[in-house]
């Protein structure tokens, strides 16, 4: 067994040696590509969604090096019809590039020396293994020689293949050469027939559409946004998280909130795979999404200067779902033409989830939310703070029944962020709510039509548990009375929902009514503690 040749099953036998939620079926769906020209697959995914776990997984099981029989005994794949017939019969190749990266960065090398790192790693291990290599003076002369020699092909793996495209965004050249070692081994008539049996490259962008990787447009693409047949690959699916919780007596409607709200079409939702173990390991429910250099990523996407996109983030933040298009984007990190290339990259890297049968994106759950939260505030976007520190307000105005500056702030979200048609629509209503509030995250949890007493209660804010603020029990009618807002929500029960929360709740209610002429939308509040 070698680094890179070879690796054997260790990898894969530690991750089924702990908790392992049973991914194998993946390997099926490679099984039935293996010698066809749909042999070559490339699988974006947003960080920490167990792409490595996937490699180890496909390592362990083609590579002919170790016998692997036990360790998938039991599993979905040792049901399947192939599943013996590729069983450990194959070269495996296993390449984490982000692994070469971090290895000449500590080195202090260029990024350019990378392709010749990996070409003379590899052509060295095959020459060890094999002797009769030795006079091969190329490494795509040593992979032909080795398959005439042992009649077996090679399977490549290739972990954050992107890396290179993602650390030198700013050099075409070295992602040229980087490329060039990719079209060698993939898109070459006299190499890749003979050696590919298959691969599998995975990483977070998808391929440029701008030609500039052509060097692996043969390659089967299945994104983030677009998974197709790989969906349920992409993190775990809520059956499998159900069980997980019932196993370790953790409350499924809180992991739900916090990691769930990525959608594919006929499957389960899906939850962010790395927080939820996280979250079961520490017993304890919290972010454990991002690093420190991914939260300054974020904060400079949501900085662009775009029309329009200090109110999208407020929008997003205040848990809405916003319409974009995704067709123009250009797949990589630096060509914004603009906010929806901007949404479109955040719903690659997992930030945002993306709803295909109506092409929106939305913050997916409350670990993202807190990013987001936390990213903002360090924007520097004088639109941006200007709107932070107004939504503030309006919480301390509120909590201190502020009732006039309460209605004043309403009306002027109101009247500056929907439009005519829509003014008096509920789900606008409600819209303006949530955009007001929208730095909730601080201090409460948001919930809407939140069933209670004789209805749903329209927004709801729940302080969180260190914190000593009021719940608030909001609700904005047009054609009545702020009072009569209040008496809506005492007559149909609403304040039940928060049986047992033990603390202060103010009732908010907001109203507004039209002139003859409706132009006039003059708003009034009225706050009542309970």
């Amino acid at each position: 067994m070698g680094t890179y040749l070879n690796p054997g099953k260790q990898g894969f036998e530690e991750i089924v040696n702990g908790e392992y939620i049973d991914k194998t079926g993946l390997i099926e769906l490679i099984n039935e590509r293996i010698g066809t020209t749909a042999k070559l697959v490339c699988v974006s995914r947003p960080r920490r969604f167990g792409k490595s776990y996937s490699a180890k997984m496909l390592c362990a099981y083609y590579d002919h090096s170790c016998d692997s029989t036990e360790l998938f005994r039991g599993l979905a794949v040792s049901n399947t019809e192939g599943f013996k017939k590729h069983l450990n019969q194959y070269h495996v190749v296993s390449l984490d590039i982000s692994g070469f990266i971090s290895g000449l960065r500590k080195a202090g090398q260029s990024l350019a020396e990378l392709p010749e790192k990996i070409v003379s790693s590899l052509e060295r291990e095959l020459k060890e293994v094999y002797p009769e290599l030795q006079a091969c003076e190329s490494l795509s002369e040593c992979f032909i020689k080795c398959v005439e020699i042992t009649g077996r092909k090679f399977i490549f793996i290739m972990d954050e293949w992107d890396g290179v495209i993602r650390e030198a965004k700013d050099s075409p050249e070295i992602q040229k050469q980087y490329l060039d070692l990719l079209r060698e081994w993939f898109k070459n008539n006299n190499f890749t027939p003979q050696v590919v049996a298959a691969a599998y490259m995975t990483g977070i962008l998808p391929i440029k559409k701008d030609g500039s990787q052509s060097a692996i447009s043969d390659f089967r693409e299945y994104t983030v946004l677009k998974p197709r047949r790989f969906a349920e690959y992409v993190g775990f699916t809520e059956r499998e998280v159900m069980k997980i919780c019932e196993k370790h007596d953790i409350s499924f409607p809180d992991m739900k909130k916090w990691y769930d709200g990525y959608e594919y079409k006929g499957i389960d939702p899906v939850y962010n795979p790395n927080s939820v173990m996280q979250a079961v390991d520490n017993a304890e429910f919290d972010s454990y999404w991002v690093e420190t250099s991914a939260s300054e990523s974020l904060m400079e996407y949501i900085s662009q200067d775009y029309n329009g996109m200090t109110r999208t983030v407020a929008e997003l933040i205040g848990g809405m779902e916003v319409p974009v298009s995704i067709s123009g984007f250009a797949n990589d990190l630096t060509t914004f033409r603009g906010k929806d290339d901007v949404l479109t990259l955040l719903a690659h890297l997992g930030y945002l989830a993306y709803h295909a049968e109506d092409g929106t994106v939305r913050i997916p759950n409350e670990e993202i939310r807190m990013e987001f939260s936390s990213a903002v505030r360090e924007v520097k976007h004088s639109a941006t703070l200007e709107r932070l520190k107004e939504s503030d307000r309006l919480f301390y105005d509120t909590i201190h029944g502020n009732e006039e500056a309460v209605a004043a702030q309403i009306e002027k979200i109101h009247a500056e962020e929907t439009v005519p048609l829509h003014y008096n629509r509920e789900d606008s209503l409600r819209s303006v709510i949530k955009l007001a509030y929208f730095t909730y995250r601080d201090n409460y949890l948001m919930w809407e039509e939140l069933p209670s007493g004789d209805g749903y209660a329209d927004i709801v804010y729940l302080p969180k548990r260190a914190s000593d603020y009021p719940a608030l029990v909001i609700e904005l009618k047009w054609n009545h009375t702020a009072e009569g807002a209040i008496r809506q929500i005492l007559d149909r029960r609403y304040p039940e929902a928060l049986k047992g929360f033990g603390g202060e709740i103010l009732l908010v209610g907001i109203s507004y009514n039209r002139d003859e002429k409706g132009t006039d939308r003059h708003h009034t509040c009225k706050i009542q503690r309970l």
